[in-house]
């Protein structure tokens, strides 16, 4: 019976010994890797344009830590829109740049050696706002009239599909380019009679505006994507880089779900919104990564507009798939990819 005890004893002791040694190097491990992961931090710049849909996901990362968890030591850099915020990335200012797909088929065109690499959030949020004292009350009532957009970004094609919609040619008005730091004062002060706006100005020229606005929304149930964007040879020289910021904006979107409010208010914090505007954009936008075929079928949709409009030289449409860069995602979040090969 001593025996046996005895024995049980000592088992029981070099079991003890055993876990607080793996708890040990457990310890030591984390702590090691977060000391690898402090040492190996990498800065970038990320390039967009501070809207809710396109940017909330970027805020929380960095609000919550994820990037630097991640090991990426992000600098934010704001553009009024995202083909700014592209052209920027193509000029070395960023290294990543957040813009629609609209402004990815525009490069391509351009024979710009680009990639999108991520969907982060589809959207719908472009609303056309007229003036019923310049005679605007139904859309028919648009054709003659000077209407402001801001021309190359994604709202040229908004307007114009909505135009098509609605039995008009884009030749039927006269597009005024307004860009976006003026879009309150041009409808305001008369400058046009009609404006393609998004995001907080929506509810600015509502209110300044009062009984003479009339709205519709621009984008007929179409979603568009607010694409990662990099430069060609930046992504063969950093997937590392991708694959952390993906991470990291994946971590966010999940964020999202699970604190719906408290993500609201990270975003509210940092990027300009009232209460309606900030809850009627978060209704309509759809926060998580992607690359899927309805990308792939809106830029062909909008490459054969830009064709027909004579907005590009070229007359075919390239194979796009060429020009997303899957493998982040094929090893970050490969469910979220659904390309058809």
């Amino acid at each position: 019976m001593w025996r046996t005890a005895m024995k049980k004893t000592v088992i029981t002791l070099i079991a003890a010994i055993i876990i607080i040694a793996l708890i040990g190097s457990g310890v030591w491990y984390l702590q090691n890797s977060r000391n690898q992961i402090s040492v190996e931090m990498e800065s970038i710049t990320v390039g967009m344009s501070p809207n809710i849909d396109s940017a909330a996901l970027i805020i929380i990362a960095d609000d919550q830590h994820y990037f630097a968890d991640n090991g990426l030591n992000v600098t934010i850099k704001d553009y009024d829109v995202g083909l700014r915020a592209v052209n920027g990335m193509l000029n070395n200012e960023n290294d990543i740049a957040i813009a629609t797909e609209f402004v990815l088929v525009e490069k391509v065109f351009d024979q710009e050696k680009i990639y999108g690499f991520a969907s982060i959030a589809k959207y719908e949020d472009k609303v056309i706002i007229g003036r019923s004292d310049h005679g605007i009350k139904n859309v028919s009532d648009l054709k003659g009239k000077k209407i402001g957009v801001d021309l190359g970004t994604n709202t040229e094609f908004i307007l114009g599909r909505f135009l098509e919609l609605h039995g008009f040619r884009l030749d039927d008005v006269t597009l005024v380019d307004i860009k976006r730091p003026q879009f309150v004062d041009a409808i305001g002060n008369g400058s046009v009679d009609a404006i393609i706006v998004w995001g907080l100005e929506v509810s600015i020229i509502k209110d300044q505006l009062g009984p003479a606005a009339v709205t519709w929304p621009a984008q007929s149930g179409q979603q568009g994507h607010w694409l990662a964007m990099c430069r060609q040879d930046w992504a063969g020289q950093h997937p590392d880089m991708i694959n952390r910021f993906l991470k990291s904006i994946d971590q966010a979107a999940t964020y999202t779900v699970y604190h719906p409010e408290q993500a609201k208010a990270i975003a509210r914090k940092r990027l300009p919104a009232d209460d309606v505007y900030l809850e009627t954009i978060w209704s309509n936008t759809q926060f998580s990564l992607s690359l899927d075929q309805s990308l792939i079928t809106a830029m062909e949709d909008e490459g054969r507009w830009m064709i027909k409009n004579n907005l590009t030289d070229e007359k075919t449409i390239p194979d796009y798939r060429y020009y997303l860069y899957r493998e982040g995602l094929d090893q970050i979040k490969p469910e979220s990819v659904n390309l058809i090969r």
